[in-house]
């Protein structure tokens, strides 16, 4: 019996084999019809996702602690106010910072509302609070002059 098409290993005298021969030139026998070829294609496998169950777990009761108590911290010993009269607005500054309190305002006593852009070209001629009074950050206000104008300093 004479497969057409089918293939076959082909067999060499030397052991190798080299290509595939149709069925018919095994027997020796030629076929005018090109040999089909038949393709394989395995089919895709799929895995199956396994399920994993913890094993339970258990927690111990919470335990009752005693309330610690707590204590507030102690607050700081209010800074007192430094006399600061007569001085360069910046030494003033310098002063109420080491008091602890380190935001002072300062005002043009003249009324002309000017600006100190240099601290040290203004004098001291006015403070509010009184000097000994507690005072906190921005409570410091100080009135102050130019250099020259009229002032109760005599500087």
């Amino acid at each position: 019996m004479t497969l057409i098409g089918a293939l076959a290993p082909k067999d060499d005298s030397d052991g190798s084999e080299e290509g595939l021969q149709t069925a018919s030139e095994s027997d020796g026998q030629t076929s005018s019809e090109a040999p089909e070829r038949t393709t394989t294609t395995e089919a895709p496998t799929t895995t199956e996702a396994r399920t994993t169950t913890a094993a339970p777990t258990t927690t111990a009761p919470p335990t009752t602690a005693a309330p610690t108590p707590t204590t507030a911290a102690p607050a700081p010993a209010p800074a007192v106010m430094p006399d600061v009269m007569c001085r360069n607005l910046q030494g003033a500054q310098d002063t109420i910072q080491r008091a602890g309190v380190f935001f002072s305002r300062s005002e043009d006593a003249t009324g002309a509302d000017r600006n100190q852009v240099i601290d040290s070209n203004w004098l001291v001629v006015g403070q509010t609070p009184a000097p000994g009074s507690p005072i906190g950050e921005g409570d410091a206000v100080l009135s102050v002059v130019k250099y020259g104008e009229a002032n109760p300093c005599g500087l």
